[in-house]
């Protein structure tokens, strides 16, 4: 139902814009433009100091113990 009437909107629209035959009557032209010379602004900035480096440090990691499948599919026990 909404595509019909979507078409029936579009549908005069489409046939209006295909009628109309567009000339051209007179040149157009760019209006000129003057640049003077002009002034950026000055900004004062103060950073932060930042100092960077690098320091050995010793990271514990869990023990994880992994078990893996049997061929059958099955999670092996481990006591095998």
């Amino acid at each position: 139902m909404k595509r019909i009437l979507i078409a029936s909107l579009f549908t005069p629209l489409a046939i209006g814009l295909a009628a109309c035959d567009v000339d051209q009557t007179k040149e157009g032209e760019m209006p000129e433009v003057e640049v003077k010379e002009g002034q950026l602004p000055e900004y004062d900035v103060e950073t932060a100091d930042v100092e960077v480096g690098t320091k050995e440090t010793t990271v514990e990691v869990p023990d994880v113990k992994i078990t893996m499948p049997d061929a059958k599919g099955t999670p092996a026990t481990g006591d095998e």
